[in-house]
């Protein structure tokens, strides 16, 4: 009886099917219950599980699953940046263009978002800065560089009265955010692949303070004042924080940086960019 069982499960080579395994495997979830799980990971989590097998990876286009990954105002955003087009695009695919480096204003802005937190950043080119003096080339110069994301930036040779000032208007989401001017004391290049950096032209920072500010449409205004002494490498100053509510559909960020002190002349120092990134980043290196 036994021997004619078995022998009626044999396939027709003679071997026997292989035999199911004895517990159920990640590929056997259903993909319902796998997005629930995926939404409440970050977005690089859910990025990495994605590669798991196809359950996984089916979940991970579910447009709810990302829902709550996309700043709330999300649909200003893309409309600013890209237009009407992106309306046939799923959540994810539009989270994943956000992330990149998007340019606004001819390019002399860039939008991403941080790929971690989905919060904003922000970034404005020296290109888009007023700059008191920027036309004579006894005191500034425009240098190309490749430690830039606009691959240029404004070098100070010598000057008496330093002033730089600036506006941008945005949507910003819903949240807390710094604002930074991105500096650095020296002129940097490259000899024999090696980067060095020329500190000749570096005077008069640390005599007086720089003061840098910011203003917004709704009456917030920071202040900080600091000396300027790291020389030879890039370095984010805190002009201060400002906060945004629901009900800002835009937020119009007004800020300077100035050191009007006309007893000494100050120079030898690059500046590259303006950044607005949420507050909650200690470490801001991703916005760099």
């Amino acid at each position: 009886m036994g021997l004619n069982f078995s022998s009626f499960f044999c396939l027709r080579n003679g071997s026997h099917p292989p035999s199911p395994p004895p517990y159920p495997g990640l590929g056997d979830l259903p993909e319902n219950c796998v997005a629930d799980v995926l939404g409440h990971l970050s977005p690089v989590e859910i990025c990495r599980l994605a590669r798991l097998n196809r359950a996984f990876r089916g979940a991970s286009w579910a447009d709810f699953v990302w829902d709550s990954k996309l700043p709330s105002n999300y649909r200003v955003l893309v409309q600013r940046l890209f237009g009407d087009f992106v309306q046939i695009m799923s959540k994810r695919e539009i989270y994943t263009k956000l992330c990149q480096q998007n340019p606004l204003d001819g390019g002399n802005k860039k939008v991403w978002l941080d790929k971690h937190s989905g919060g904003v950043c922000l970034s404005i080119s020296s290109m888009d800065l007023r700059i008191t003096g920027i036309d004579d080339r006894r005191y500034w110069n425009r240098i190309s560089t490749e430690e830039s994301r606009f691959h240029t930036v404004a070098y100070l040779q010598q000057v008496w009265w330093f002033e730089v000032g600036g506006e941008v208007d945005f949507p910003f989401p819903p949240g807390s955010y710094s604002l930074y001017f991105r500096l650095q004391l020296g002129r940097t290049s490259k000899r024999f692949g090696r980067r060095i950096c020329n500190l000749e032209h570096v005077h008069g920072w640390n005599i007086k303070p720089v003061q840098f500010q910011l203003w917004t449409s709704d009456g917030q205004h920071a202040k900080t004042r600091c000396y300027l002494v790291e020389s030879g490498k890039w370095t984010l100053y805190r002009a201060g924080n400002f906060n945004v509510d629901a009900r800002n559909e835009s937020t119009r960020v007004k800020f300077s940086m100035t050191q009007i002190d006309c007893t000494h002349t100050k120079g030898g120092l690059c500046l590259d960019a303006v950044m607005i990134c949420p507050v909650e980043y200690e470490q801001i290196s991703q916005c760099r």
